[in-house]
């Protein structure tokens, strides 16, 4: 095959960036068709004047992205579905009414693309690194006990050293709880935060935020009290406003969910103040404060002051898979954390100690920094695919959301609701969420919006399924 590829790069551009940018192009520009083979990593090595790593590492991240198909022996093989035609969404005219969509054939093929707001990449199965920690954990002799209640030791220390690097927060592994992830970490909170349970507790939670954060809240005999977001997280004056003591307060404040946006750092610092002087605590959720696109990092709250009126809540279903069901909490109080690990002690240890044993064979080789780093990258890329398609957008609609994490909001003023806006793309093959059902019982957005995840689809679904958003949306 006689690819027309260009070997001078950009400035500044690596070779693996340069390469992957190419191959994208001639994939979708119609030299290619769906089954053909693509050169080896030996000839397109020599060809374009890099190395066969370099190769090798773009073909796996076009695979990772749905362009190619690799196959073990025989080579790496042209997507079936791989379209060749322009990725580019091709705009609407304003003059269409919504009718006149609802009375055109649905673009469905059968396919369903699923858009559910932060789901990560589906690739970590074949992360070499992972396979070969999962492997050396499994060799292990496995002791005649179950893992403590806190979780495996070397974990928690590995735990502790990467959020000490990575978020600035001063924890040790004494102050680590191995979770079951984000939503039995909130479970297992509540319950430690008096000696008398979490019943008729109230807890202050972002509206709108995370359904199932209240749900697990709601269950546990506590009471979410709605707080509104302004500026990239919670309210603070509307938080000391609100009457009535409060247990904890709930935030997302890396990357609020769902609108996105930060918390400043004065209202952080804020926080902490009315936390210190009401007697609550702080839960902040770090749920995916690894991706950020461009944008510095913020100080974690758990990094402010002493820390003991924060919890901070970490998970690997963000960062890895949801399927590893692992996660943690950074617990500096003393006697809350005493109180976390006696229920602890009563429920036991949900995490398996081989996934404990693998995962923290994969912190201490390197392996997380190094899943982070590539996908970064392929994230980033999404993200890229998902401000050129929104590009077409009509005026009335506008992107949000975007600067971190893995999923953007579309919301607009007027209109129809985005209720039937998600049924619409729903029967188009579409899953995406409505802003509506982030925002508490009785409460309603200011705006329509859609909610949507760009990190589990490949590139070609990705592109299909927002040219369905933006048509959607223009002609509704």
């Amino acid at each position: 095959m006689n690819l027309v590829l260009q070997t001078a790069r950009s400035p500044g551009q690596t070779a693996r960036e340069h390469l992957m940018e190419q191959l994208r192009a001639a994939l979708l520009s119609g030299q290619v068709t769906a089954g053909d083979a693509l050169p080896s990593t030996r000839i397109l090595a020599a060809t374009m004047g890099v190395s066969r790593g370099t190769v090798v590492a773009v073909y796996e991240d076009l695979a990772g992205e749905g362009y190619v198909l690799s196959v073990p022996g025989s080579g790496t093989f042209v997507a079936d579905d791989l379209p060749v035609t322009a990725a580019q969404p091709i705009p609407v005219q304003p003059g269409r009414t919504s009718q006149e969509h609802e009375a055109s054939p649905p673009a469905r093929t059968g396919e369903v693309i699923n858009l559910s707001p932060g789901s990560p990449s589906t690739s970590f199965h074949t992360n070499r690194d992972w396979v070969a920690a999962w492997r050396r954990a499994v060799k292990r002799d496995l002791p005649s006990v179950p893992p403590p209640a806190a979780g495996e030791e070397e974990l928690r220390r590995l735990i502790a050293e990467h959020l000490r690097a990575a978020r600035g927060v001063q924890c040790g592994a004494d102050d680590i709880v191995v979770t079951a992830g984000t939503n039995d970490g909130l479970g297992l909170l509540l319950h430690g935060l008096a000696a008398e349970g979490p019943a008729g507790a109230r807890i202050a939670t972002e509206n709108p935020g995370y359904p199932a954060a209240r749900q697990v809240i709601t269950h546990l005999g506590a009471i979410p009290v709605p707080i509104p977001v302004r500026d990239g997280g919670m309210d603070p004056d509307a938080l000391v406003r609100e009457q009535g003591p409060f247990a904890a307060v709930l935030l997302t404040p890396s990357h609020q969910y769902p609108l996105g946006g930060r918390l400043p750092v004065a209202a952080r610092l804020a926080m902490l103040a009315w936390a210190k002087d009401t007697g609550a605590i702080i839960i902040e959720d770090d749920y995916d404060s690894e991706f950020r696109h461009g944008a510095p990092s913020l100080p974690a709250i758990a990094s402010l002051g002493d820390g003991h009126q924060v919890v901070l809540v970490g998970s690997y279903s963000k960062t890895l898979t949801p399927w590893l069901r692992c996660g943690y909490l950074v617990v500096a109080d003393p006697e809350l954390r005493t109180r976390i690990l006696a229920v602890r002690e009563v429920l036991g240890q949900p995490v398996s100690g081989l996934i404990q044993a693998a995962l923290a064979e994969f912190l201490r080789t390197g392996g997380l920094r190094r899943h982070l780093v590539r996908v970064g990258r392929e994230y980033a890329h999404r993200r890229s695919l998902v401000i050129a398609a929104t590009a077409h957008l009509a005026s009335h609609a506008r992107l949000d959301a975007i600067e971190g994490g893995l999923h953007a909001t579309v919301s607009w003023d007027d209109g129809t609701p985005a209720e039937h806006v998600a049924t619409l793309l729903a029967h188009r093959g579409i899953q995406v969420a409505s802003l509506g059902t982030y925002y508490h019982p009785g409460t309603r957005p200011r705006r329509n919006g859609l909610v949507f995840g760009y990190g589990a689809a490949t590139d070609l679904q990705l592109r299909r399924a927002l040219q369905e958003i933006v048509t959607v949306i223009n002609t509704s």
